[in-house]
């Protein structure tokens, strides 16, 4: 074996002793969710009930899901995270370009006299010229598996913020619709007072009344009232809020919602996987978790590639045609290399420290999956919790309405007849009030426990939908750069 043949077979074996190191290099990108078998909480039973992905639709409220659509459209925060997937589909694309030989074309054409004596000559030159750095042990690799990942976890991001607004303006709008039910009955009892004011103070000025008991009933008309007006404005409050949120003109949201909000808005059931693993797939603040544990494996791979030799290649192709005189000659060349191979051989430990903190962040990572896991798990027993209290007390709350209703209906009829007095009557008509609020309440909690869940659960969060979406809407945004929808439908 002559000694350049010797030196051929040493630097193809060195290189296949690098690319093995390739597969070492990297750390394990996926961690097991450490959850229980089955969630503690007990599940809702509703038989066939709708899925995440298209919950607002489902609901039957138009108007709900045009204030979803509208806020998605018009909150930063989406904004944002839409502009982040952008970014990072950028640096995948910088990463994926190192992974592939460098190739540019120059070409020029010259005339004129270059010498004294010699006649006018054309020169026409052309050439290309290509490089590339072979990815012995991975790093270009794993850069570009990084970015791949922080794209994924852009998307994901971009999903919890649409899912986090959406979440936001509905409990706002089941907030002002339990607010207009409550005032409703607000004015009820408020007519009611008055009435009832009116007649002891006809009575008391007669000499049928007690003055006390006139003033009694002018107080409490009075408390009513004062109690309608800061009812009111709360109402008034939570469309404001509706407005800033949504960015529709306050005339015209005040007309859809007179127009919506005749009968009580209610959120319809969905579905919930009795396995905790299967479920937390769903989050998105979970997958992108997820995701940073594979981007600090990729850095860990990174740092130590950088303790590795590192070998580029190089070459070129060169055409020219020179005309003068009649006579064309053509002078072309090609040029094979450099290998070159970069050794690193001392840094003072820069490299190692390197390492060391890449594997400490790694090991951040894997904590912080874990952490959103089980914040994830948490959160889904919590609102499972809420939504069977709520459910467990409609029975109670709704019997306790019908017998302190039945309770006012008697307590007047004693009181005009002059066998109760003004007391009883007050005593039962805020007891009534009290019990018709508390179901208003309650139907506004177990809405908002729906909406918890809706959101614990993720808000229907898949990747490969989540990435249409996103792509649907970087569409529309650049296809009218001065419009503000960058939604799609509300998640």
């Amino acid at each position: 074996m002559t000694f350049p043949t010797f030196r051929l077979w040493g630097s193809a074996a060195a290189v296949l002793a690098l690319s093995a190191c390739s597969t070492t290099l990297l750390p394990p990108t996926q961690v097991e969710p450490q959850v229980a078998p089955t969630w503690q909480a007990l599940l809702p039973h509703y038989g066939t009930v709708g899925g995440l992905s298209q919950w607002w639709q489902q609901q039957g409220d138009p108007l709900l899901v045009e204030l979803i659509d509208a806020a998605q459209a018009a909150s930063p925060t989406v904004a944002n995270a839409l502009t982040r997937i952008e970014s990072a589909r950028a640096q995948q694309a910088t990463a994926y370009g190192a992974l592939v030989p460098n190739l540019s074309a120059q070409a020029s054409a010259v005339r004129g006299v270059t010498q004294p004596q010699v006649p006018m000559a054309t020169t026409l030159q052309g050439g290309l010229q290509a490089s590339w750095e072979l990815d012995l042990v991975g790093a270009n690799r794993a850069a570009n598996n990084a970015a791949a990942a922080q794209v994924e976890s852009s998307r994901a991001q971009w999903h919890e913020a649409r899912v986090s607004v959406a979440a936001e303006v509905a409990n706002l709008y089941y907030t002002h619709a339990n607010c207009i039910q409550v005032l409703g009955l607000g004015f009820k009892n408020v007519d009611s007072q008055r009435t009832t004011a009116r007649l002891v103070d006809i009575n008391a000025k007669a000499g049928l009344a007690a003055p006390a008991d006139a003033a009694l009933a002018k107080a409490a008309a009075a408390e009513a009232n004062s109690r309608l007006m800061q009812q009111g404005a709360v109402c008034d409050i939570n469309v404001k809020g509706l407005v800033a949120l949504t960015n529709l003109p306050e005339p015209v949201l005040r007309q859809k919602l007179g127009a919506a909000l005749n009968q009580p808005a209610m959120a319809k059931p969905l579905e919930v996987h009795a396995v905790p693993a299967q479920t937390i797939t769903q989050r998105p603040d979970v997958y992108a978790a997820e995701r940073d544990v594979l981007l600090a494996a990729t850095s860990v791979a990174s740092a130590k590639a950088q303790r590795y030799p590192r070998l580029s290649l190089s070459g070129s192709i060169g055409a020219m045609r020179v005309s003068s005189g009649g006579v064309d000659q053509d002078v072309s060349t090609w040029s094979f290399g450099p290998l070159a191979l970069s050794v690193p051989l001392y840094d003072g430990g820069q490299r190692a420290a390197s390492v060391k903190a890449s594997e400490v962040a790694y090991q951040a990572s894997i904590s912080s999956y874990q952490a959103k896991v089980r914040q994830a798990v948490r959160e889904v027993e919590e609102a499972l919790i809420s939504l069977y209290s709520t459910e467990a007390r409609q029975a109670d709350a709704q019997t306790a309405a019908k017998g302190y209703s039945e309770s006012l209906a008697a307590t007047q009829t004693r009181f005009d007849k002059g066998l109760s007095s003004l007391i009883d009557l007050e005593t039962a008509r805020r007891q009534d009030l009290a019990a018709q609020t508390e179901m208003q309440n309650l139907q506004l909690q177990r809405n908002q426990a729906w909406v918890a869940l809706y959101r614990a659960l993720g808000g229907g969060f898949e990747p490969a939908r989540a990435a249409e979406s996103a792509s649907a809407s970087n569409a529309n945004t650049s296809a009218n750069p001065g419009s503000q929808n960058n939604s799609t439908s509300a998640p």
